[in-house]
């Protein structure tokens, strides 16, 4: 694939995929209405995952379209594996990114069907991961990915990164 094909195509799905699960179902459930704060500091620690996710998730798709010459959908997949930036970390930071942008919205906007939406997203990733795109990575990049997969971990980051 082209480059700026795979630009184009992953800031199309960019729009559609993360656009719509971790902006506009948390907007429709909330409405970015204030509801009583969850705890104390709630939305401090909102406004948190909301201001690590987005870079996170940006420079992950970045990455896709540059170095992998594809895009995260599975229809346009990349010819590369990409183990860069925030990949040396952790092997799924977009997932971890979204699911970063929606809780931080269920904290910052006090909304618990966010949470509970959140939650169930993530257990939809997981189960995604395991049941297509880990065996899907595994047969298109055989070795190469089973050393990556070896040293990075599917959701907890790595405290250091990964120099494979």
């Amino acid at each position: 694939m082209q480059r700026a094909a795979a630009i184009i195509g992953s800031a199309i799905f960019l729009v559609i995929a993360p656009g719509t699960l971790a902006v506009y179902v948390p907007w429709y459930l909330t409405h970015w209405h204030f509801a009583p704060a969850l705890f104390p500091i709630a939305r401090v620690l909102g406004a948190a995952l909301i201001v690590a996710g987005l870079p996170i998730l940006l420079d992950s798709f970045a990455r896709f379209a540059l170095q992998g010459l594809g895009t995260p959908a599975p229809v346009m997949p990349p010819e590369r594996l990409v183990v860069t930036g925030f990949y040396r970390y952790v092997r799924n930071p977009m997932y971890v990114a979204v699911t970063a942008l929606i809780g931080g919205q269920g904290l910052l906007f006090g909304s618990v069907m966010v949470l509970e939406y959140g939650a169930i997203l993530w257990a939809g990733f997981f189960l995604f991961v395991v049941v297509y795109e880990e065996p899907a990575l595994g047969e298109q990049f055989a070795d190469e990915y089973k050393r990556y997969r070896a040293n990075v971990r599917r959701w907890l980051p790595r405290i250091t990164p990964w120099r494979g």
